[in-house]
Order: structure tokens, then sequence, then C-alpha cells
């Protein structure tokens, strides 16, 4: 692997934003009843559109009361491009809830598929070949297998919002220091070492559901990752397990961790009650 590219080929599929709101409960209070109705009203309204875009369509929009300090509720929000998830804020931001909601965070990603074992293989296709890495028939031959794997990944990579109960998303980097950098590590180790990490998440895969995407170049993390569950302390469990793993132990940042419980849109008049 020593003549071909460092980089691991990856897939994209939809196009993630994350929001994280602080709610003004003290101007909430101060609104009539009659307004606060007809605010949540048109709230459930306009969050039942973005939700989906056809009735019986995938779930492309969820909510989720949050805990702790770091702010009230989290929109998450699955598009099928950048200009869709710009359109999503328009659209909130016209809303009258929204002259409630303070932006306290948010995260723009793409979903990403690492594809370490499949890269070694195309890149070693495309030598056997004669192929001169980046000529036009090199290219051509990585084309053809990104677009055979896009094509059979095309679940994951567009995925539906999923439905667990809970979510803990946090950003991620992997380590450029003087020390320890992931980036210069040659190629097949990096690949042992993911092939690795990756059986820890496998053995969780029954009770989590992860999406992993991208953020290089589109926010100051290089990953967020999204976790899905119903029990809460899954995400524990398994967070913790893969610290002792090689990647994260010595090769990974982490940024802040966000929790938060499902809040079905309907419910939300609720939630404004003080109600789960």
């Amino acid at each position: 692997m020593a003549d071909f590219p460092p980089v691991p080929l990856t897939l994209e599929g939809s196009s993630l934003l994350h929001q994280f709101f602080r709610f003004d409960w003290k101007s909430w209070r101060k609104t009539s009843a009659t307004d606060r109705e007809h605010i949540a009203t048109e709230a459930i309204a306009a969050l039942k559109g973005m939700e989906r875009a056809q009735a019986d369509g995938p779930v492309q929009t969820a909510l989720y009361s949050q805990l702790g300090h770091k702010g009230d509720l989290i929109f998450v929000h699955f598009r099928e491009s950048m200009e869709a998830l710009n359109q999503v804020e328009l659209d909130l931001a016209q809303t009258e809830f929204f002259d409630f909601l303070e932006l306290r965070h948010s995260y723009v990603s793409v979903v990403e598929l690492g594809l370490y074992e499949s890269s070694r293989k195309t890149y070693e296709a495309a030598s056997a070949k004669g192929f001169e890495m980046h000529s036009a028939e090199w290219n051509a031959e990585v084309e053809a297998s990104l677009k055979r794997g896009a094509e059979a990944m095309k679940p994951r990579l567009f995925p539906a919002v999923p439905e667990a109960k809970y979510l803990c998303f946090y950003p991620m980097d992997r380590k450029r220091g003087e020390d320890k950098n992931w980036y210069t590590v040659p190629f097949a180790e990096r690949q042992r070492m993911m092939h690795l990490h990756g059986l820890i998440g496998r053995r969780y895969g029954d009770v989590v559901k992860q999406i992993i995407s991208g953020s290089i170049g589109m926010d100051d993390w290089e990953w967020g990752v999204d976790l899905f569950a119903e029990d809460p302390v899954v995400f524990k469990k398994l967070i913790y397990e893969m610290r002792f793993d090689e990647v994260s132990a010595v090769y990974a940042l982490f940024g802040q961790f966000f929790l938060g419980i499902r809040l079905p849109v309907e419910r939300l008049g609720g939630w404004l009650e003080g109600k789960l």
C-alpha cells in the first residue's frame, strides 16, 4: 500500500443538520393562553410538514427534549442536499415559535461510510490492471467501484431518522499532534485498527443504531456521531468500551455530548405545558 493514496475512499449520502436550542420559558409564560395555543398549533403544523416529505415517507426531521444545561430542544434534520437543509432553517425561522428559540449550537455534516477494506481492494485492482495512480483509467476504476458501493449501500447512505426513544450526539476528531498523528500512520495500520474498532460497534448493533457523518470542511470537527437507542445506558457502555480500543484510546478527540429524549411532534403542545 506504500505506493497507493493514503486517503481511504468514502461514500456520502444524506446531508445532516443538528440544531440545539434554548427555549425562552420566561417569555412563553408571559404570553397569553390564546396566543400560546395559536403558536403551538402553527409550530406543530410546520414541524409535521418537515417531519416527512410524504405522509407515508421516512422520518427526515425529528425533535428531542434535551437533558442538561446545554439547551432544551434538539432538532435533527436529514435531507438530500445542503440547499434542502438551508430551506429547513428558513422555514423554521418563519414560525412564531422560532421567536422563543435561541440557537445555542448547530452541526452540519453529511452521512459518510468509510471504506478502508474496499479502498485497498480497489487500489490493488487498479494497480493490477497496470493503471498509473490518478490517471484517467485509475480514476475511472475507482469511480466504478464507488458507484457499485453507493448502490449497494443506499439504505445506509440515505437513512430515515431512527424511531428510538433516546439520542446521543457528539463530534470527534482524529489526533494530529506532534506525538500522535492519525494522518501519518500507514494505510494498512489504520485499516487494521479501524477493523478492530468496528467489531465493537457491531456487537452493539442490536441495541444501538449508529449513523456517522463526515464534517471535514463543513464544521469545526471532522465527524459527527449519532447514536439512537431505547436505553440511554447503552450509550455509556458502548462509548466506554470503545475508549479501550486503540483507535479511540490513542488517536481520538471528543467534543461535547448531547443527550435527548424523542419528542413526537404532535406532543409538542404538552411539552410547552411542562409535560414530556
